[in-house]
């Protein structure tokens, strides 16, 4: 299976064109672990973390939020005990600079060796700042981050959720100590497609900043599991469109799929974030759901299919909670 490869800027470090986010690894507010999804345990985690890389998907994102620590420590229990994975792995986490963190480089540097210390590893490949809500400036953020590369702790330095203009502000932050900014990772799929239309993405591909798109799967809503009738569990906020909005773009997507080949609604919503020129990192619980999402490797969507899926696609929406931090 061919897998385009993106480099982070700065570094040499390849990430494939298709990832793996790690929220809901430990999570239980959001995702369930450990409440109403008895489903998801560290068993099914780790049947999904060996399919993933053996399909191609070595790139996973976690968060030093993300259950509290719980996915970091996670991921560092199942590097530790496969080696020869690990090997293939390459990783991202981030630090959540909540507006009471003044002294952001100690803080970040804190985080940092904390994140390093749960995942079990010397340094990371990307590090990112998880939101604009610092009550620092740009500056300080860039120092801070500027401060754990000369450490030698991480590879590449990223941002989280930051509008074009933001992006604009840390990249040239960034350059200014010699070091660029490599990613943002930001709210991306065909139920939110203004990074798109606003002209963020076109911001990325004009600075050399590659666009991670979590949530690509509209929290499960793309894949065609839920409906009308059975709507998504938990707390899952964002693209939260009415499903009837929601069926008519799975409606779609399943007719291209069935047209290619018979994919999947979500391995046809995933190769369409791919053609954007952006790396999906689409959740995964178990073997199953890895397996499905590596669906979307090996392939690419036609012209007309493009344009159709971008027709159908809405442009998004925000809670109001969201839009304190969700800027991108």
């Amino acid at each position: 299976m061919t897998i385009h490869e993106h480099v982070l800027a700065g570094t040499e470090v390849a990430v494939g064109s298709l990832g793996v986010g790690t929220w809901a690894w430990g999570d239980r507010s959001t995702w369930g672990m450990g409440t109403y999804d008895t489903a998801l345990t560290e068993t099914t985690i780790e049947e999904a973390w060996e399919a993933s890389i053996d399909a191609g998907a070595t790139f996973f994102d976690t968060a030093e939020v993300y259950g509290d620590g719980e996915s970091e420590r996670i991921i560092g229990g199942l590097l530790a005990a496969d080696p020869a994975r690990a090997a293939k792995v390459q990783l991202a986490t981030k630090f959540m600079p909540l507006p009471w963190k003044l002294n952001v480089k100690g803080a970040l540097l804190s985080s940092l060796r904390a994140s390093l210390d749960r995942l079990g590893v010397a340094s990371v490949d990307l590090y990112q700042i998880h939101g604009p809500i610092s009550l620092r400036g740009k500056g300080a953020l860039a120092e801070a981050l500027a401060a754990a590369h000369q450490e030698g702790l991480v590879e590449a330095v990223g941002v989280s959720n930051y509008s074009a203009k933001e992006t604009r502000a840390i990249h040239a932050q960034l350059a200014q100590r010699g070091l660029p900014l490599a990613t943002n990772q930001i709210e991306f799929s065909l139920l939110r497609r203004g990074p798109e239309l606003g002209g963020l993405l076109g911001t990325c591909a004009e600075l050399g900043v590659l666009p991670l798109a979590y949530s690509p799967l509209g929290q499960g809503r793309l894949t065609g599991k839920y409906s009308v009738a059975n709507p998504p569990p938990g707390k899952r906020n964002f693209s939260a469109h009415p499903m009837e909005v929601v069926d008519g773009v799975v409606a779609e997507l399943r007719r291209i799929g069935e047209a290619n080949g018979g994919k999947a609604p979500g391995q046809v919503a995933l190769n369409w974030i791919m053609a954007k020129g952006a790396v999906p990192i689409p959740g995964a619980k178990n073997r199953a759901q890895a397996l499905e999402n590596a669906g979307a490797l090996g392939w690419e969507i036609g012209a007309e299919d493009l344009a159709a899926l971008d027709r159908a696609a809405l442009a998004g929406t925000r809670t109001l909670a969201n839009r304190v931090w969700q800027h991108g």
